[in-house]
């Protein structure tokens, strides 16, 4: 049993208290969830740290993955002993960071009750701006406060590096950018500015960008399991598989994430207002409320796409993750049906295609 520690110092707040009388949950003990494991979660209450189950009731009332409990969620517990407890409810989320994955109608929850995301691009052959926007419209879209860090600037020169930042800078005119490098240790202060206590970061990237090496600077040793650089590529490998929490000693929380491949829409509400914002603007003056600015004659997108005043690869992302949220708001019903004219498009596209082969043309 280790130190008792206060429930704010958890980020525990009057948010959260407010959901505990709506569900009727106040002779409960409260606790956050701080890693899970595969049908097992470990939370951290007052009382210490518990390896913890759901009940079987919440198991047969949950209808998606989004019923179950996720890193960040603080959850009502009864404590069985100096190990085990048993998680009644999850809290009401303050913030949610989700995404679609690619082939599943599913949606996996990434991380709950964020304040703020580091959002991390390595400058190496990974760096690319439609990710990071990808990155950022799943995270803002639930109002968390999105900061990104282009790590590894010792791989670059001086040149390069401003070239990077002046690109990230015209696609995110409004966000925070912070240049880190593990091996010059520069750019942790900046970051350490950032981190208040009783408030959660979450660090988002895909694999080898430098995550767990940031927070493992952050929290002073070698807490998460880091691989050495490969010789071949120049890139760490990343070793992290679960989601996990580290509290920080000025009492800042920290979530460290697997790498991502992917990063899908989970649904409509994306976060287009916040990272396209200027298409958005632009579309109130279109000629059609209901314009999808692909082809419609009147559409103020299209001719700031056309004039150059519009950068055509921020346009381009907009319609695919638009494409891809509106697919994820849509229910399984109008999925099926979606994916059943499809094939008989493709299937048509075939044939006809036999058709012409046969003709020889």
């Amino acid at each position: 049993m280790e130190n008792q520690i206060k429930l704010e110092n958890l980020g525990f707040s009057e948010f959260f208290a407010n959901g505990l009388k709506q569900l009727g949950l106040e002779g409960f003990s409260i606790a956050r969830v701080i890693a899970e494991h595969k049908g097992s979660y470990k939370v951290k209450s007052e009382a210490g740290e518990f390896l913890a189950k759901v009940t079987g009731k919440q198991v047969f009332n949950a209808s998606s993955r989004e019923d179950y409990p996720a890193v960040g969620d603080f959850v009502a517990i009864t404590i069985l002993d100096n190990e085990r407890a048993v998680i009644n409810a999850v809290l009401p989320r303050k913030t949610i960071i989700k995404r679609g994955r690619s082939g599943k109608n599913e949606i996996q929850i990434i991380a709950s009750n964020i304040n703020t995301a580091f959002i991390i691009e390595a400058v190496d052959r990974d760096y690319n701006l439609n990710r990071l926007e990808r990155y950022f419209a799943i995270a803002s879209g639930s109002g968390i406060e999105v900061v990104i860090i282009l790590n590894k600037i010792d791989l670059i020169s001086p040149e390069e590096l401003a070239v990077k930042l002046a690109e990230i800078k015209n696609r995110f005119p409004n966000v925070s950018i912070i240049s880190t490098s593990n091996i010059l240790s520069k750019g942790l202060d900046e970051i350490r500015n950032y981190i208040k206590k009783g408030q959660t970061y979450s660090f988002l990237g895909s694999s080898g960008v430098g995550k767990s090496s940031l927070i493992n600077k952050l929290l002073g040793g070698n807490t998460i399991r880091t691989k050495d650089i490969s010789l071949n590529s120049g890139r760490g490998k990343h070793v992290t598989t679960a989601r996990e929490m580290y509290f920080l000693d000025n009492g800042g929380i920290v979530i460290d994430n697997p790498g991502m491949r992917e990063v899908g829409m989970a649904d409509a509400g994306f976060g287009a207002d916040t990272v396209f914002d200027e298409i958005t603007a632009l579309a109130q003056s279109c000629k059609f409320t209901d314009c999808t600015h692909t082809h419609e004659p009147g559409c103020e997108v299209l001719v700031a796409v056309n004039s150059g005043l519009l950068d055509k690869g921020k346009y381009n992302n907009y319609l695919n993750l638009k494409k891809e949220a509106e697919f994820y708001g849509l229910s399984e019903v109008e999925k099926r049906e979606k994916n059943r004219k499809f094939g008989k498009f493709i299937k048509k596209a075939k044939e006809g295609l036999k058709k012409y082969r046969h003709k020889g043309i």
